[in-house]
């Protein structure tokens, strides 16, 4: 066993045997006894980025650590599950150090995996090499994933990029304008096709998301639906819709068995049922996780199947 197993299951002994109140109280004191200056700074985070609840001291609320304690909690199995999926040290070592960051803000372990190696998404010890493929890019923003793919692996038969956004999308087809063989998709990719509305983020526009009500109509569909031909590589940044988008991938991950360059940090849960799903749809991939985020929060955390 080495320090990694001995650190991950003296963790999850300890969430075992404590109730979801006990685990919250832990997780509470312990983010008092950090430094003031981080106590602010995670509460700003969470307010510009509601992704996982409030963190408001002055007005007593902790719905977000709270809600760490639950996930911990109802899920310790299903983490442990993951743990045992994961096929290299690195990932088991990402896995513990977000686990442990929720409990007791542990920076050191999320700084050492810290991953700056190789591209986001692109680390060519488990992708060496991409030619001639598919690349599906949902969440392409302003085209950074897409430049970053083509200047690593040099070649694809064609790239489909998907973007919410009509500005956005200006901006990304001006970002690939030297390179061919691209296609943009000005829609969301969900489960199913469906109209729904854009939630414009008042921080960035890399943040922003769609929603049942608004004013700004965004055209949704499902991966299944929208591409027909083989996918080869599958990358998912798309503020916490990854889960459903996989449900309209179905298809596609079955037959297709597309390398996946998910990523699995805008809510507590799809860290752990991100993985699963994908393994009750195709038996035969293979788990891994990197982290490309800071020391503070785990954030940027990316579920790479293979």
């Amino acid at each position: 066993m080495n320090i990694i197993d001995k650190n991950f299951n003296e963790l999850v002994n300890k969430i075992k045997n404590m109730t979801i109140e006990e685990i919250f109280i832990n997780i509470q004191n312990n983010f008092h006894h950090i430094d003031l200056n981080i106590q602010n700074s995670l509460e700003d985070y969470f307010k510009k980025f509601n992704y996982w609840g409030i963190l408001d001291k002055n007005n007593n609320n902790y719905a977000a650590l709270y809600y760490k304690a639950e996930t911990l909690k109802k899920h310790i199995d299903d983490f442990i599950w993951l743990y045992n999926k994961l096929n290299d040290y690195t990932s088991k070592k990402i896995l513990f150090a977000v686990l442990n960051n929720w409990y007791q803000f542990d920076f050191a372990t999320l700084k050492d995996c810290m991953h700056n190696s190789f591209k986001h998404y692109f680390d060519l010890d488990l992708i060496p090499y991409s030619k001639f493929e598919t690349f599906v890019d949902l969440g392409a923003y302003t085209g950074d994933t897409s430049l970053d793919f083509i200047n690593t692996y040099n070649n694809y038969k064609k790239i489909y990029c998907y973007e919410i956004t009509k500005e956005t999308t200006a901006i990304l087809k001006n970002t690939l304008s030297n390179f061919d063989n691209i296609t943009y998709k000005n829609k969301a990719v969900l489960d199913k096709n469906q109209t729904l509305y854009l939630k414009e983020s008042t921080v960035n526009a890399s943040a922003n998301q769609i929603s049942d009500t608004g004013t700004i109509e965004v055209e949704a569909v499902s991966l299944d639906n929208d591409i027909l031909e083989k996918i080869d590589i599958l990358k998912m940044d798309i503020e916490g819709a990854e889960y459903q988008a996989l449900i309209g991938s179905e298809n596609h991950i079955k037959n297709d068995t597309p390398k996946l360059l998910i990523s699995v940090y805008h809510n507590n849960d799809d860290l752990w049922r991100i993985p699963k799903l994908i393994d009750e749809y195709n038996k035969n991939y293979k788990f891994y996780l990197r982290y490309y985020g800071n020391n503070i929060y785990p954030t940027e955390i990316v579920l790479i199947c293979i």
